[in-house]
């Protein structure tokens, strides 16, 4: 029997927040179930920022001008290059998170996702990244996207993926629609590893008998909790920790490294997405002014 859908929110001792969302798979023949997998999304699983393509999609529905997505790109590209992403810009990062998904339904969002998945994301998914999903899920290893994305978004992609579920940063929601407040942290870096290690006990898995890929250093700590790790296209420092550690190497790209994802492509991604709905906020009020 398929398992039902759910979302679970939990918080451990140090008050960090999981969300993970499960899709309805149908089981293995045989599954070990003591083994997962977990996958990065942005520049892991997909070509750029899946929160990047959710602002392109809702630009495209004229939900807010290309100046603000012009501004969101150039902020991806900042926390990326300049910020690296310090405790100071994490802590700014969150504060526009707050106002990410304010005032919208939850099933308006994951409707309009679904849409963006199949019109610009599905053509980005890196097809070397699904084959190795697809390696796990035959031999009976469930599969987990773990992304700083709202959970919503990455429940989303699992689903027209065929995963098992995804992990992801948790929106407070009160009577179907997003308060704008976050339930505990972003789920970037140590909040990852944590994540997994909560998804572990719940699901009674052995992370000594899971696997993680990634393409960021930002990921070292997921990287590091499991018995397996993969760097798959990988960056520069992470590159150079893989061949430190021995970790296997996998990359999908071609042509220039440097400039291949024609937009900015980042963990960061997620945690700067207030800049897209702010803009979207502010259109919506000045048409409804």
């Amino acid at each position: 029997m398929a398992r039902s859908r759910k979302v679970t929110v939990s918080t451990d001792v140090h008050g960090h927040t999981a969300g993970w969302a499960e899709t309805d798979p149908a089981p293995p023949a045989a599954p070990d179930p003591r083994a997962a997998a977990f996958f990065d999304v942005d520049n892991t699983m997909m070509q750029g920022a899946s929160i990047y393509w959710f602002a392109r999609g809702l630009a495209a529905r004229k939900y807010f001008t290309t100046t603000d997505l012009a501004r969101f790109a150039w902020q991806q590209l900042r926390f990326r290059v300049l910020a690296r992403e310090h405790a100071g810009d994490m802590s700014q990062a969150k504060e526009a998170a707050l106002a990410f998904v304010e005032g919208w339904r939850v099933e308006d969002v994951e409707r309009l996702t679904e849409e963006i998945f199949d019109e610009l994301m599905a053509p980005r998914i890196w097809a070397g990244s699904r084959r190795l999903a697809q390696r796990h899920l035959d031999v009976g290893e469930r599969v987990w996207l773990v992304s700083a994305a709202p959970v919503e978004i990455g429940r989303v992609i699992a689903a027209r993926l065929g995963l098992t579920g995804a992990i992801g940063t948790v929106a407070e929601i009160a009577d179907g629609a997003y308060t704008g407040r976050l339930v505990g942290d972003l789920m970037h870096g140590p909040a990852k590893a944590e994540a997994v290690t909560q998804l572990a006990v719940v699901e009674g898995l052995e992370l000594s008998r899971c696997t993680a890929y990634s393409d960021s250093a930002n990921d070292l700590p997921m990287l590091s909790a499991v018995g397996r790790a993969v760097a798959v296209n990988p960056d520069t420092t992470l590159l150079r920790q893989a061949r430190r550690h021995g970790w296997e190497v996998r990359d999908f790209r071609t042509g220039r490294r440097a400039v291949k994802i024609a937009v900015p492509s980042t963990a960061a991604a997620g945690l700067v997405a207030g800049a897209v709905t702010a803009g979207v906020v502010l259109q919506r009020r000045r048409r409804n002014g």
